[in-house]
């Protein structure tokens, strides 16, 4: 009785005018940011963080969850019409999606990829209000040293779940513990890694380091490729819904996506792109006409929709229940928590009921206004798409300055945005995911503080990380991810998987 107490605690803070209306800005947000190629989720809430500080914090993590889920969505779009994903989780359902568009079922791809996304999305949501609680139960027996353990954990499985080479991997995190090193020494109140410039005293925002790598950075390569590859068209919307054998063929794809997205959200570096990889992996293994992927299978639409969503969702549970980002976009979150006030962890949900709840009741309303969004809407972001690039990337700028100024009124933030863009680009050439770079700069400060109040509760004794049932455990872990990443075989099984 207490669960259905709870939600009912949620809708009601869910349901009132105020946050419905954010709710629907952050679903029409995230659709537009997905729809449009070279913006993405993380560049856009870290635009909108400022704006957070004026608001409820109920109301603006309403508004953030809304933009990441919703880019979800939107990303199937462009996807599906013109073969260029507006999300990365959404690359694989150009595969499909697009030869369906081709052979004139756009209509039908689409359909099948807002209905798939709108049940993974309420399942996992399900999910998360059921195993939350459990799991925060477990977070409140964490002191200092299992904390120190779990965010080793987060930032291993970060390598290990990371596309491409596990060198970059672990290069760009090693670059984002360092990066997050600048600034003031919290014990000592001493400086490190600022070169002298005043600026960086305080250290380096998240919005600023994530709207440089991922805004500025996006739109440097998009402008270093040629003209004719950033022009859209649009392709020709003919049916828009599926036929009896689509769905017979579409369903068990989606409740396998589902299910392997709800597991693979919960895991650090996880989140919505690897669940939609893995999941169109396995209905090519599972599928009697494996032949027919690339040629226009709707399962492969359907898999890797209903993944991204479900990963999308479930990468809240950490998030919320422990305090740890299990990827870029939940670390902007907990940036959100911070600007008002709120510590992140296991105490949010006896401590702030309402805030949890309401987060957990708004999910299922912004997945129904996202349905109700993307079908009729479909016409007029294809219209978007046909903006000419030179247009469209000097508005892009422009929001992406306005959001570094706004965070701390400074233009030396400006600068180090623009500054990280070029980085940004630069990795980008060298084929480096920029996103663990988020997960360590975000982790580092928090590692190291606990790291800190361990060895002094045990009067720098190391052994304090194995003496302890909890932080031994995550310490195996770790460890079992290091074996995987040493062992060439699966490496090499894995690189070929990606």
């Amino acid at each position: 009785m207490e669960f259905f107490d709870n939600l009912a605690v949620g809708f009601g803070v869910a349901l009132t005018p105020a946050n419905l209306g954010f709710a629907f800005v952050g679903a029409m947000v995230g659709t537009l940011i997905g729809v449009l190629p070279g913006i993405g989720p993380i560049a856009t809430i870290a635009m909108l963080l400022p704006l957070t500080f004026h608001l409820e914090p109920v109301s603006g993590l309403i508004m953030l969850a809304g933009i990441f889920y919703g880019a979800q969505y939107g990303g199937s779009t462009t996807a599906i019409l013109v073969n260029l994903p507006g999300e990365t989780s959404s690359v694989v359902t150009c595969i499909d999606g697009h030869q369906m568009a081709r052979q004139g079922r756009a209509g039908a791809a689409l359909a099948v990829a807002a209905i798939a996304s709108f049940f993974a999305g309420s399942i996992s949501t399900a999910l998360l209000a059921g195993f939350a609680p459990p799991l925060a139960k477990i977070g409140q027996s964490f002191g200092a040293p299992e904390y120190f353990s779990l965010m080793l954990l987060g930032l291993i499985a970060a390598v290990v779940l990371a596309h491409g080479s596990v060198v970059k991997a672990v290069a760009m995190i090693v670059l984002g513990l360092l990066v997050g090193l600048v600034g003031s020494d919290g014990n000592t109140g001493g400086t490190r890694f600022t070169f002298d410039i005043r600026e960086l005293t305080d250290g380096i925002d998240v919005a600023t380091l994530a709207i440089g790598l991922f805004g500025v950075g996006e739109i440097i390569a998009n402008l270093a490729r040629p003209a004719e590859e950033r022009s859209l068209v649009a392709q020709k919307i003919t049916r828009l819904w599926p036929t009896g054998d689509d769905f017979r063929r579409c369903w068990p794809a989606v409740l396998r996506g589902t299910a392997l997205g709800s597991i693979l959200g919960v895991l650090p570096g996880g989140g919505a792109t690897l669940s939609s990889f893995a999941a169109y992996a396995l209905e090519k293994k599972v599928s009697t006409e494996p032949s027919r992927f690339g040629r226009g299978a709707v399962e492969g639409v359907a898999a890797p929709e209903s993944a991204n969503n479900a990963g999308a969702q479930t990468s809240f549970i950490p998030m919320l229940t422990l305090g740890i980002p299990g990827n870029a976009v939940m670390a902007l979150m907990i940036g959100a928590l911070t600007i008002h006030g709120i510590q992140p962890g296991p105490q949010i949900m006896s401590e702030r009921p309402q805030l949890f709840w309401g987060m957990v009741a708004s999910m299922w309303i912004g997945n129904l206004m996202l349905v109700i969004i993307n079908l009729p809407l479909i016409g007029i972001w294809v219209q978007l798409l046909k903006v000419p690039y030179r247009f469209l990337y000097l508005a892009i700028l422009l929001f992406c300055g306005i959001g570094v100024y706004t965070v701390g009124n400074s233009a030396a933030a400006v600068l180090l945005a623009a500054f990280f863009g070029v980085v940004g680009f630069i990795l980008m050439k060298l084929d480096c995911e920029p996103a663990p770079m988020i997960l360590g700069f975000v982790l580092g400060p928090l590692m190291e503080e606990n790291l800190r109040r361990a060895m002094k509760i045990a009067s720098g004794d190391p052994m304090i990380f194995v003496q302890r049932p909890i932080s031994l455990g995550l310490l195996i872990a770790a460890a079992l991810l290091l074996l995987i990443v040493a062992l060439p075989a699966i490496r090499g099984k894995r690189e070929e998987v990606f």
